[in-house]
């Protein structure tokens, strides 16, 4: 028996070396640690976007905090209403991160062709805009399911006779599509590309500069330095895309009023009204909440994404 189990280890890691599997690992790798990553923060999640949609159009009213929208889900008697989404959730990290981690590799992969070409490193600005762009692209591919997550999650909200109750995330991208025509699957594009952008800038741009200082000032383990990072990372990723968050929630939550016309035309428009009936500070709410769930999301998806590329080198 004991024969049997180690002829096979070689061939495992053969099959890691062949070309195909070596291009496709990246994309694997990040979707993994993004699909582990969401179920995880899902419940945050929800909790997250119920916080931005409390009190719409309106300066003052009562203020909500987790508890007491955690309270609410649980007192209708559904704590799996936590998990409301989850499908959107895992399909969105599917498409998004599988996306991001794959183009911003093949971005840096050309870039350091060049540059080692030019006989230079990689600068800061180069793997900044790969990051950009890769956010940008991934985000656009990404909406649908992003969409869908946002209108599941904010059913619940409405009277019971209005509601869609959708099954799934195919079941609500299909009856989406059929009742407000496919182009209705990327509402909220603009802010949700804008997000991903901050969002990437953020995380990238802070969790090397915070990885450099830490290991010149401090005597750590390289885990802590990771993990400290990614922390300080979370928070500037949180600072700079919360906003964006924000108003791509009210966007793609929006439907038609009675009169036919939609409570916001556009990122701009929505960004004004807010501001102007709920006050600035608005955009801000649940700051708390969306950091920590963005920042364990980037915690986990990074060291993830690092054990599995040791994993697999």
């Amino acid at each position: 028996m004991g024969s049997m189990k180690n002829d096979n280890l070689p061939a495992a890691s053969d099959f890691l070396h062949t070309p195909l599997v070596r291009a496709a690992l990246p994309f694997v790798n990040g979707g993994l640690s993004g699909m582990v990553a969401t179920t995880v923060i899902q419940p945050v999640d929800m909790i997250k976007v119920r916080i931005q949609l409390a009190g719409e159009g309106v300066a003052g009213g009562p203020k909500p905090t987790p508890i007491s929208v955690t309270r609410d889900i649980l007192a209708s008697g559904k704590a799996l209403d936590l998990y409301t989404g989850l499908s959107a959730g895992l399909l969105r990290q599917a498409v998004y991160t599988t996306a991001r981690i794959g183009f911003f590799d093949t971005f840096m992969g050309s870039l350091s062709a060049r540059a080692k070409a030019n006989g230079k490193q990689v600068g800061f600005s180069e793997r900044a805009t790969a990051g950009l762009s890769a956010g940008g692209l991934a985000a656009m591919l990404g909406n649908p399911a992003d969409l869908a997550l946002i209108r599941m999650q904010s059913d619940g909200l409405k009277p019971v006779a209005e509601r869609k109750n959708y099954k799934s995330v195919i079941d609500a991208l299909t009856s989406i599509a059929k009742s407000e025509g496919v182009g209705a699957l990327w509402a909220g594009a603009a802010p949700t590309v804008v997000r991903a952008m901050a969002l990437n800038f953020g995380q990238l741009a802070f969790f090397s500069e915070a990885k450099a200082q830490l290991k010149q000032r401090t005597q750590w383990s390289a885990n802590a330095q990771t993990l400290t990072a990614s922390a300080v990372a979370g928070f500037f990723a949180s600072f700079f895309s919360l906003p964006f968050d924000f108003v791509k929630t009210r966007l793609q939550k929006q439907s038609r009023g009675p009169d036919g016309k939609l409570p916001y035309k556009s990122m701009v428009d929505c960004f004004a009204k807010v501001a102007k009936q709920e006050g600035v500070m608005r955009f801000y709410r649940g700051f708390g909440t969306y950091y920590v769930r963005i920042a364990p999301h980037a915690m986990v998806t990074l060291i993830v994404a690092d054990y599995l590329g040791w994993l697999t080198k």
